[in-house]
């Protein structure tokens, strides 16, 4: 079945939600098929998975889902920002013990299993509404400042998941998932550039010599390609400072965290190999190359618990 935000929205938004109530069950139901059917599967839901821990991450990834929608998909920005406000206030009610939409019913349950705050599905919120106000970034610090909300929530929501979160966890998450943000945002720089929004800091710019109007113009010079290089290099760095994360993480989920990591790192090279010319194509993973790079990660899974391989056997810079 094909997912649509729209119906989704109809169904269970402002003018519905709460007018029928919704038992446990059905709700961990709503969440399995909308993780099941999306387009854009959240990667952790998948086989390697125990089955134990499944309807806690489809719970949350529904939750993010959602969120994610309410700030893509609704098309005009003053009722997004009207939106994702009632999705706050849904998010509220929930750790009153009063939710009513599937999402936060199914949600209740993972939340006090796992003993997750609010702070990290509020963040996301938080983001999410920033994605509405704010088109362009002065600074990498603005920039890492964005996916402090938008990017690291999610790995520290796996985090309680998983029943390892700790202070070093989160650090190495964090660097794992602001990474992964930045990786995103060169592979989509021409795409971004599209839509009225540009990631690339504005004293970046200048520290390249490179113009606006260029940029806007498509044009590609060597101050641009220099700057790409740039923001590859440390956004590479970022990426394998997070690799001792990897032997924190429980079991099958290692494969997911080193695929994470390691096709973070892929699309850095696919950058690279076409110059760092991202204004002018997206360079992007072909299914081929996905298959190796989970191949690679699940040997070294295999391999870590045989016993010889470590984590911190990586890609040298």
């Amino acid at each position: 079945m094909t997912y649509s935000f729209q119906q989704h929205l109809a169904e269970w938004g402002p003018a519905r939600v709460g007018l029928s109530a919704i038992s446990q069950k059905e709700a961990e139901a709503y969440c399995r098929n909308l993780a099941n059917t999306h387009y854009e599967n959240f990667t952790v839901i998948s086989r390697l998975l125990p089955k134990k821990h499944r309807q806690d991450f489809a719970n949350v990834y529904s939750y993010c889902r959602w969120s994610d929608d309410l700030g893509d998909e609704i098309g005009e920005e003053a009722e997004s920002l009207r939106l994702l406000a009632w999705w706050r206030e849904q998010l509220q009610e929930c750790y009153r013990g009063k939710a009513t939409h599937p999402v936060f019913v199914a949600l209740e349950e993972t939340i006090a299993k796992c003993a997750i705050p609010c702070e990290p599905f509020a963040d996301l919120i938080t983001a999410f509404e920033q994605d509405q106000r704010v088109k362009e970034y002065e600074t990498y610090e603005q920039l890492l400042g964005y996916c402090r909300n938008s990017a690291n929530p999610v790995g520290r929501l796996v985090l309680y998941l998983c029943g390892v979160f700790n202070e070093e966890n989160s650090q190495l998450s964090d660097a794992v998932c602001t990474g992964l943000q930045l990786a995103n945002f060169w592979q989509d720089v021409k795409r971004d550039k599209e839509i009225g929004r540009i990631y690339l800091p504005a004293e970046d710019f200048r520290k390249f010599g490179y113009s606006k109007e260029e940029f806007q113009k498509g044009i590609v010079t060597p101050a641009f390609i220099e700057m790409m290089r740039f923001e590859v290099d440390r956004t590479r760095k970022l990426l394998q400072s997070g690799f001792p994360l990897v032997e924190n993480i429980p079991g099958r989920l290692q494969v997911e965290i080193d695929l994470f990591i390691r096709g973070g790192l892929k699309i850095l090279e696919l950058i690279e190999a076409i110059g760092y010319r991202v204004l002018e194509r997206r360079p992007r993973l072909n299914k081929s190359q996905y298959a190796g790079l989970f191949v690679g990660s699940a040997c070294r899974s295999l391999g870590r618990w045989l016993g010889f391989v470590s984590a911190k056997d990586q890609p040298e810079d």
